[in-house]
């Protein structure tokens, strides 16, 4: 789980907006969730409760991911 308060001190990287915490996203078995920027349309594991905040390692979404964030 990822603790509100950081999430509210959490901001994308790429264009430093906020940030949506999906808790029942894992695209693999060592991410507990996703931390989702809508405006980029990027997702950013959690692995171990911490967030990987690098554009590189970003999950790329597709517009029915965005969308369905809204």
């Amino acid at each position: 789980m990822l603790d509100n308060k950081l999430l509210t001190l959490l901001a994308c990287p790429q264009c430093h907006g906020e940030l949506v915490f999906d808790k029942e996203s894992q695209p693999n078995t060592d991410t507990i969730g996703e931390l989702i920027c809508l405006v980029d349309a990027l997702a950013f594991p959690v692995k171990d409760g911490v967030p990987v905040m690098l554009i590189n390692e970003a999950r790329e979404l597709k517009l029915e991911e965005v969308e369905s964030y809204r």
